[in-house]
């Protein structure tokens, strides 16, 4: 018999694998690489000084874009047809006349930018609660709108430069396509395995789970929860989720928009905070399939947004899915449970507004993009 003494299990310590119900893949957690020297590479921190409104960028009121067209003098969401789309609605039929290790298939649909207010310097959490209202009623309306003709309409913001966002202006895409892309139908296949399993959507009895839990809690309210995900993949990423069965954004009530609005304040300003930074990441809606799918039994899908950010240790190292990720699977290496303790314990006066409040500014929190 061995003298080794047994070990016990700790989540900090020793690497595990976690299952991600969403997408049927695992995520290796090694929370102990944490402490290794960072010598690797250190990205530049953003910039801090953006002007209000820039006469060459393209997406400012009044400033001429790249196909020549002139942006009228917007004061609030502003939406137009993304002058290099990726999918456009008349593209020609590959044909069906094909060798089954050389497949393609038609891909059309519509591509669309809309900016969330006409100031270059202000963000998301910046921006007052009613203005965040009318960015919400915008997507909703999209989604309502192109989900008619077609069975997915993608909702995304990329933030930040380490994003690959090219342009400061606060704006977000929504890409409407023929098909389901890769994402949602295997969230799709999963959600539905599930309920027929348990009968009950997979993640409202997650929220619900989670909301009971607490340890990966960040923001919560009476509508909406936010939590880093028991198999997040990327350090500080979480998972926004209504408390209710909602299946589209569109479903939303007045009352879910503005409570919406709100907790994406509360965790956008928590991520700005962590590093005293504008936070860099990519977000994005998904809901029921639309189009076709309107018309089907959807009951095993729940509204959901992705937060992805790429910042690991400070503002200027992230971490770099290389490596082993790609040609193995996903690993992290703080725990889930670590990375939400430190976004929930963080101030909700953003940092910016801080120091002004501080010095006798008596600015209003909801005045605080203005």
């Amino acid at each position: 018999m061995s003298g080794n003494k047994e070990v016990s299990f700790d989540p900090k310590e020793h690497q595990h694998l976690r299952y991600n119900p969403l997408r049927d893949t695992w995520v290796l957690v090694s929370a102990h690489r944490m402490k290794r020297p960072w010598a690797g590479q250190v990205e530049k921190p953003p910039e801090e000084h953006v002007p209000r409104h820039d006469p060459s960028n393209p997406l400012c009121p009044g400033n001429t874009r790249a196909n020549g067209e002139v942006n009228p003098d917007y004061d609030s969401t502003f939406l137009f047809e993304n002058d290099f789309p990726a999918l456009q609605p008349d593209a020609p039929d590959p044909g069906s006349d094909q060798h089954p290790l050389f497949q393609s298939k038609a891909a059309r649909g519509v591509c669309k930018v809309m900016c969330f207010h006409p100031w270059s310097d202000v963000t998301l959490p910046l921006m007052k609660k009613q203005e965040v209202v009318k960015v919400i009623d915008k997507w909703a309306e999209l989604v309502e709108e192109l989900g008619a003709t077609y069975p997915w309409v993608q909702i995304f913001e990329n933030k930040g430069a380490m994003m690959g966002c090219s342009n400061p202006h606060p704006h977000c895409q929504v890409w409407a396509s023929n098909f389901l892309p890769n994402e949602p139908a295997l969230s799709d296949r999963c959600q539905r395995a599930y309920y027929q399993k348990h009968g009950e959507p997979l993640l409202l009895q997650y929220a619900r789970q989670e909301a009971e839990k607490k340890e990966r809690v960040v923001v919560e309210s009476s509508d909406w929860l936010v939590v880093v995900p028991y198999w997040a993949t990327w350090p500080y990423q979480t998972l926004l989720l209504p408390r209710r069965h909602v299946l589209r954004i569109n479903d939303l009530t007045t009352e879910e928009r503005g409570g919406l609005a709100d907790i994406m304040k509360r965790l956008l300003t928590k991520y700005d905070n962590l590093f005293e930074i504008s936070f860099p990441y990519s977000m994005g809606w998904h809901g029921a399939p639309t189009g076709p799918s309107l018309k089907e039994d959807n009951s095993h899908w729940q509204l959901h947004a992705h937060y992805y950010p790429p910042l690991l240790r400070s503002a200027t190292v992230k971490k770099f899915m290389v490596g082993y990720e790609m040609l193995a699977q996903d690993q992290r290496d703080l725990t889930p449970e670590q990375a939400a303790e430190k976004l929930r314990n963080l101030p909700e006066e953003h940092f910016k507004t801080r120091g002004h409040l501080e010095k006798g500014g008596g600015e209003d929190k909801e005045d605080s993009g203005k």
